[in-house]
């Protein structure tokens, strides 16, 4: 039985080394929120925290992790979606399909996080994820209103 930090709770899991990280979250812990979107860490959609840092989960053996570190997926980013980003996103309807906004919620989060006033061009560093939505004009004004609030 391997053993990982996941939202603030010690969870136990059996899988193969290289079993991706996205695969336990999603298969042996029940956390469907972070989405498979590319399998090659291209478009975000399975982006979750380590330790505070944005990190695609598709592509992180889980033999890398242990119960030290601190996994954070969308479901532990606010127990009722009263952090600043989840409030901004609802305030500015950012989601169409939605396929990809858990990623976009992780990243922006992270992002915050290490520049609690992003510019535009922080903004366009940190958000590589990739929606076929095209919703990265309303991901931007989510993030600016989210960094105004305290």
């Amino acid at each position: 039985m391997a053993r990982l930090n996941v939202n603030g709770r010690v969870r136990e899991f059996t899988a193969e080394p290289d079993t991706p990280l996205l695969w336990v979250l999603r298969e042996q812990l029940g956390l469907t929120g972070t989405k498979y979107g590319c399998g090659i860490a291209a478009c975000g959609a399975c982006t979750v925290h380590i330790d505070g840092v944005a990190t695609r989960s598709c592509v992180r053996p889980v033999s890398t992790l242990s119960a030290k570190e601190r996994i954070v997926t969308i479901e532990g980013l606010s127990r009722n979606g009263s952090h600043p980003v989840q409030k901004a996103w609802a305030e500015v309807d950012v989601p169409q399909c939605g396929f990809c906004q858990s990623g976009m919620l992780m990243a922006a989060a992270a992002l915050l996080k290490d520049k609690p006033k992003p510019t535009d061009a922080d903004i366009d560093a940190a958000m590589t994820n990739i929606c076929r939505c095209g919703t990265y004009n309303r991901v931007r004004r989510a993030i600016k209103i989210a960094s105004a609030q305290d």
